[in-house]
Order: structure tokens, then C-alpha cells, then sequence
């Protein structure tokens, strides 16, 4: 049965940590999975929700953005899909008399689990000015105060409109609307802290910054290459596609600095033969060092280019290449003086391993790449998927059934979401359009990304920030600068299902509207609603929830910003907010009419399973400035640290996703108990004189000075030399907020140098009342 929230938080005193796992998934997966689901569901309730999750008649996963086979398991999620859903469907609840018992600051003192176990919040509820607690607030009288603050505003850009990846595709495009609607571009949104870099890469050379492939063609291709990626914890139903990879004959290559337990074999719970043995993926696993990805791939260009010269037409596609591409000579020309000890350095793998790389690509005629974070989040991130282009590009496996580019999503709609408009630098023809439909001007000037939002509540030109979901405070880099900026605000606003750190940073006034969840039923004035989603792999599907509310006080996403929008903008556009609220197919007829590829939107949601939206690069259309993909001659970039440095990457624990914290435990990695933990190779702590189990300080050095994370205990692990990783959110302390990718602007987090620092003995005070060791 259903257990009650906690009234204590943890601390990491009991951790224990043991040897790491060889496999992923499994019994322990199913057991887990089903073991936090009936503390927070109860045993009914999971039965409810679990049957229905990604199926075609149900309601798709709040967490990550994998896509959906055609042909569905009666249990299609994974462990971490189960968890995300049993934190949203819990029957935990934090009312009005919650807030009057713990006050702002007793919640910024709360860790990040203590927080997500609390409960689905049920109330509207304020924080007044001079005040320390929230209290319950009407739905109106929220709107007011909400429409008296931008109004007070001198312009409309001092106000920031942020959206989470789990916002639906209907409310998407509604908020992106009252913003314009407003006045202002400023919609940053957690793209820009992810896969901003992708979208950025893509767009130049293929001409669509959305991946290319299908699961057929990762279930097709001979080669599949996963580069700072690990599905294991991530996007754990990924681990299905690779395994029906390797029964048709691919072959996987796994680049991680980290040995990913599910990049080395999986157990599929769903198969007698996965649970008894389970599947070898990885053929060859690089355990590259951080941020010299792009490195190898260019390498990997070199010496393909070296095959080709030697055994001409063995290589190369040159029909593609000289009807579909531009750039390949200058692209050749560059790396003819590739520098193999920069590589090697930058690496650190040696030249046979980047050979035997080389040649899994000459072999394969069908070629899929896929990445996450661990390519995206560097200072290099564009020049480095540029180079993923080049490589395929040379083989033409753009655009080919069983090859392409696959950035992995790691939210359930962040891909909808900049789909339905929400960016601050949308195209020319966008605006056109919303302008032609809703009969009004709006504004073209570029709005805040994520890091400009914080540098403008920072300094004061942002006086107004509003949260479409997500945890905002705990997403964001350099976690000090990010809330002193927030608290500088003079309003607050959080649209959320659950409490989390961003409900303790808070403006001088805060507001915290309650929202329905993906499991939950939508009804509004014309009956029960359904929402729509787009993967990662551009599928567009109807999710419909069943469970009855958390609490009857709920508004949806729609309702809330219809709401809202009829409160601050009144007449000033040509929308029909209260017929948005009443019928979301009159949403979804305005996108038909706004967004391409969204054409009889109705029907094709309709039909179980939905819909792929169109992809030029996919048929071999470009739409870049030369009409062909092209190919880019990028200088060699990778990290440099100095002496009795190291190189830190943050990353998940297996209990988390993106900043919610399941649990404490990191079974994979063999962590349980606790979370202050930083991975480091014992070569390296040899060298730096630190032992397994001692506790340090993490001091990241940036040319702004230091930032500090304070007390975590050093586990000896095989991570590539000169390299360390911890996780998030606990470090975003570390990372500067300028420290960001070029181009893209995404926060480096994957590549933060750091040291680390022996923590002094604490004093002890003896009978004189002296104290000893301070």
C-alpha cells in the first residue's frame, strides 16, 4: 500500500558504495520499478496507470522522449518510466496547511528528494511581500495579481515566460502566444540547456535541427554508434531498439568516458532469455576522455578519407556527394593536416582504437549515430556534432533507410514544444503566420535564451519571471548567481504539479498554480480533452489521462494561461481564449493552420499511434543557405587542463531524472544511500595523493574565480584518466554561467575544471572547551 511522505530529510552518513554493475534492466528493474510505484500509487492505483502508459489509447510518459513502436508491449515503459509516473499519480498531497508549517526558507533548506516526496501540490497559494509563507490564494484573485504585475512593467521585456519540456503541444502554443501576445520574445526553455546544440548543428548543415531517423532505421542500420549517451538510466527503453539492432546484425560502438552498465549488456525483463542472460551491446566501448569527441570524429573523417585515396570507390558515396552536398573539398583539405598527437592528447585513446573505429564505418553501409548530453554541453558541443554530420556525410548516410543523425531527447515534449514556437529566435515566417491568424504584430526582436534570462534578473532589466513547469532553479548553471537573480524579481510565478526548489528561490512575490498531470483527466465545458506530444523522432501522438485529479482545485496548462491571457491581454488579440479553454481541437485547428506538417491534425491524431512529421533532410531536400547538406572544416577543440586539475562532467544517478530525485540510490554504479559522490580514476588519484572514500571539496576554477560544492566522498572508478563526474544538481554550483557552448549558448556542464580539495578535520572541543583542529 501507499506510504506516507517524509517527515525527515536524508543525509549521506549511511552511504554505502560497492562494485558496479556489468548489466542493466532486468528482474531488479521490474522490481524496483513496481516497489516506488506502490509506495507512491498504492497497488490499484499502479495497476491503473502502468497498463495504460504509452500505449496508443493512453496517456504518454511524463519523462523522457523516446519514442513509441508501432507494435506495443502490454508493459511499454522502462523502471524510470514507471518512477515518473508514480511521482505525478502519487497520493501524496501538500495543502494550504503545509505552507503554514514550513516556510520559505525551512523549504530552501530542504534537499531536492525530501521536496519531490512531498506530495501533488492542490491549491493555488501566495507568497506576499514581507512575508515568509505561502498562503492559499483564489484562482482569480492569482490571475490579478499576476496581470497587476506585468502591467506595472515599463516594457514588456521584463518579463521572462519559461516552459518545460513536459508542457503538451496545445499549451505550448499558447504560451508562446500570450508572450508574443504581450509583447516579448523571451521564451527561454530547457532546449536551450540540452540539446540547443544539436538543433544549432543540424540547422546549419543539414537544414533541420531534429534528428533524421525512425526506430526502424535504428532497428535496420549495421553500424550504430552511441556517443555520450547512457540509455541505461536515460532513455532506458532505447536498450529494446539496440537489442533489435544486435539480432539483425548491427554492430554497436559505445563512446562514453564512463562505463555505462547499459551500454554493456542488457536484460530484458520482457524476454525468458533476458532475464537468464540478456544481450551484449557494445562491441567496442572508447571511454574517450570528456570533450574530446570531436577529436575522434574527425579522425574517424581523416582516415576514411585516407581509405578512400587508397581503395577509391570503397568508401565514399560520390553520387551523394556530388548531388547532395557542398564543402567536401575544403573539408578534406583541413584534415590532410590533422595533428595525431592533438588527438591522441584529446582523446586519450589510443590510435588502433580510433582505426578500429574508422573501419566499423568503412564496413557499414547503414550508419546511425546517436548522442545526448555528454556532446552537447561543451564549449565545442557545434563544432563537435558539425563533425558527426562530416562523417556521415562522407558515406551518405543522411537521409538512407537505416542511417541518420539521432540526438536523443531527454524530456517527454521539448521537441513539441520549439516545434509549437516556444524560442526566443523564431524565423521570419513564423511570426508572419501567428500574425495572419491572430490579426496583430509581433515583436521580431530577439528575446532571452536561458543564460540571458539569469544575466537579466541578475542585473535588474527582468523583473518578472513565469515557469511553465519545471524546476528552473536546479536546471540552470552557476545555482548562487541563478538564485540571487530570482530573488531579485518582483514577481515569481511557478505552474507546477509538484513542490520543488523553484517554490523556495522565490521574487518578492510568489505564486504557485497547481496543474493537472499527464495521467489525470482534462475536462473542460465540451467534455474530456486530450493533449499532444512530439518525440524525438518527430511522432506526433494523443495522450489522454484517466486517473480523477489530485484535487479539485486544478486547472490545466491550457485553462491556466486562458485564464491568464484573458486577464492581461483582454481583446488585444484576435483569439478566442475562452473557446481555447472549452475544446483544445480549437487549438489544435489554429496550429494546423500555423505550423507546417500539423495539416488535418485532428484525424491524424485520431489514428492510433499519430503521426511523423515531415523531415526534408530525411528526403534529401536541404534547406540550407548552399540548397546541400554541407560539409564544415572546423579547428580542433578539446579542453585543456592544467597540472593537479581534472575535468568534471555531471550527470544522472539511476534514481533521478533530470533534476528529480526518485531515490538514493545508484545501483548501476553501485552508490546506495546517498549522493555527494565524485567518480574519479584511481590512476589519477594516485597522482593527486587522494584515496577512495576520502571526502573533498570540489573547487571549479573559471577565469571569474572559484565556485565551491562543498563535502563529497572520492569513489575509485573506471573513468577515463584526467576526467571526473558527479551529479547534478548538486554541482551546477560549479558551473560558470558564462561558461557555455559557442553558438548554441548551452551551459558546458560536461566539461568543468576542477579540484579537488581535502576537507579539514571538523574541530573537536575538549574539556576546557578548547577546540582541537580549527
Amino acid at each position: 500500500m501507499a506510504t506516507s511522505a517524509p517527515r525527515e530529510d536524508f543525509t549521506d552518513d549511511g552511504m554505502a558504495v560497492g562494485a558496479p554493475k556489468t548489466w542493466a534492466a532486468g528482474v531488479p528493474g521490474v522490481y524496483h520499478a513496481l516497489e516506488l510505484s506502490w509506495k507512491q500509487m498504492g497497488t490499484t492505483r499502479t495497476v491503473r496507470t502502468l497498463r495504460l502508459l504509452n500505449q496508443k489509447q493512453g496517456f504518454d510518459c511524463p519523462g523522457c522522449a523516446w519514442p513509441d513502436p508501432d507494435h506495443r508491449s502490454p508493459a511499454e515503459f522502462c523502471e524510470n518510466g514507471a518512477k515518473a509516473v508514480a511521482e505525478e499519480a502519487t497520493v501524496r498531497r501538500i495543502g494550504p496547511e503545509f505552507f503554514a508549517e514550513h516556510d520559505v526558507d525551512d523549504l530552501a533548506g530542504r534537499s531536492d528528494w525530501w521536496l519531490g516526496q512531498q506530495g501533488r501540490l492542490t491549491h493555488p497559494v501566495v507568497k506576499r511581500s514581507g512575508s515568509r509563507h505561502y498562503e492559499a490564494i483564489s484562482w482569480e484573485d492569482a490571475f490579478r495579481a499576476i496581470g497587476a504585475a506585468l502591467g506595472a512593467l515599463d516594457d514588456p521585456d521584463e518579463a521572462v515566460f519559461y516552459t518545460s519540456g513536459r508542457t503538451s503541444n496545445e499549451a505550448a502554443f499558447l504560451w508562446q502566444l500570450f508572450a508574443r501576445g504581450f509583447g516579448t520574445n523571451n521564451l527561454p526553455d530547457c532546449s536551450n540547456m540540452c540539446h540547443e546544440s544539436s538543433g544549432s548543428a543540424l540547422s546549419e548543415t543539414i537544414g533541420v535541427g531534429k534528428g533524421s531517423v525512425q526506430l526502424e532505421d535504428l532497428h535496420g542500420a549495421d553500424l550504430v554508434v552511441v556517443a555520450g549517451q547512457n540509455p541505461g538510466t536515460n532513455h532506458p527503453r532505447m536498450l529494446s531498439a539496440l537489442e533489435r539492432a544486435k539480432e539483425n546484425g548491427a554492430v554497436v560502438v559505445a563512446v562514453n568516458p564512463l562505463p555505462e552498465a547499459g551500454l554493456l549488456k542488457f536484460r530484458n525483463p520482457q524476454k525468458p532469455v533476458g532475464v537468464l542472460t540478456g544481450t551484449d551491446l557494445a562491441d567496442d566501448y572508447l571511454q574517450v576522455r570528456v570533450g574530446g569527441d570531436m577529436a575522434l570524429f574527425q579522425a574517424v573523417g581523416a582516415l576514411l578519407l585516407q581509405k578512400e585515396a587508397e581503395q577509391p570507390g570503397s568508401v565514399l558515396d560520390h553520387a551523394f556527394l556530388e548531388e547532395h552536398t557542398s564543402g567536401v573539398e575544403d573539408y578534406r583539405a583541413h584534415l590532410a593536416s590533422l595533428d595525431w598527437d592533438e588527438v591522441l592528447t584529446a582523446t586519450g585513446l589510443t590510435r588502433a582504437e580510433i582505426e578500429q573505429l574508422a573501419e566499423r564505418f568503412a564496413s557499414s553501409g547503414r550508419t546511425v549515430v546517436c548522442w545526448a548530453m555528454g556532446l552537447t554541453q561543451h564549449q565545442h558541443s557545434v563544432a563537435t556534432l558539425r563533425e558527426v554530420v562530416n562523417v556521415l556525410l562522407l558515406q551518405g548516410n543522411i537521409g538512407r533507410p537505416g542511417a541518420g543523425v539521432c540526438p536523443v531527447r531527454g524530456h517527454s515534449n521539448v521537441q513539441g514544444d520549439r516545434t509549437m514556437g516556444i524560442f526566443e529566435r523564431m524565423p521570419d515566417w513564423f511570426h508572419d503566420r501567428i500574425d495572419e491568424e491572430f490579426r496583430f504584430t509581433s515583436p521580431r526582436v530577439h528575446g532571452y535564451d536561458t543564460v540571458a534570462a539569469i544575466e537579466a534578473m541578475r542585473d535588474g532589466k527582468a523583473k518578472v519571471f513565469m515557469a511553465m513547469g519545471g524546476n528552473f532553479v536546479r536546471a540552470t548553471p552557476d545555482s548562487a548567481v541563478t538564485e540571487r537573480a530570482l530573488r531579485s524579481c518582483a514577481l515569481t510565478v511557478q505552474v507546477s504539479t509538484k513542490l520543488n526548489r523553484s517554490h523556495a528561490v522565490v521574487g518578492d512575490t510568489a505564486i504557485i498554480l497547481p496543474t493537472l498531470g499527464r495521467t489525470e483527466r482534462d475536462e473542460q465545458r465540451t467534455g474530456e480533452q486530450v493533449v499532444t506530444v512530439e518525440d524525438s523522432m518527430s511522432a506526433v501522438h494523443a495522450s489522454r489521462g484517466t486517473l480523477r485529479p489530485a484535487s479539485r482545485h486544478l486547472l490545466s496548462e491550457v485553462a491556466i494561461v486562458c485564464r491568464l491571457a484573458r486577464e492581461v491581454l483582454g481583446d488585444r488579440l484576435a483569439a478566442d481564449w475562452q473557446a481555447f479553454e472549452d475544446d483544445y481541437r480549437t487549438i489544435r485547428a489554429a496550429i494546423e493552420r500555423v505550423v507546417p506538417g500539423f495539416e488535418d491534425y485532428e484525424a491524424k491524431i485520431a489514428h492510433p499511434g499519430g503521426f511523423v512529421l515531415p523531415h526534408a533532410a530525411r528526403e534529401r531536400r536541404w534547406n540550407t543557405a548552399s540548397g546541400r547538406a554541407t560539409f564544415t572544416a572546423n579547428e580542433l577543440q578539446y579542453p585543456r587542463v592544467p597540472a593537479g586539475r581534472l575535468l568534471l562532467q555531471t550527470l544522472r544517478s539511476h534514481d533521478q531524472f533530470n533534476t528529480t530525485i526518485y531515490g538514493l540510490d545508484d545501483r548501476y554504479r553501485g552508490i546506495k544511500g546517498g549522493r555527494r559522490v565524485v567518480f574519479v580514476n584511481p590512476a589519477d588519484l594516485a597522482e593527486l595523493g587522494l584515496a577512495d572514500g576520502e571526502h573533498v571539496d570540489i573547487v571549479s576554477e573559471y577565469t571569474d574565480g572559484e565556485r565551491v560544492a562543498e563535502d563529497f566522498r572520492i569513489v575509485s572508478y573506471d573513468t577515463a584518466r584526467g576526467c571526473a563526474a558527479a551529479y547534478y544538481p548538486e554541482t551546477n554550483v560549479l558551473v560558470p554561467l558564462d561558461h557555455k557552448a559557442d553558438v548554441s549558448r548551452t551551459p558546458a556542464s560536461k566539461s568543468v575544471v576542477v579540484r579537488l580539495q581535502a576537507r579539514q578535520p571538523a574541530p573537536v572541543a575538549v574539556g576546557d572547551g578548547t577546540l582541537v583542529g580549527s
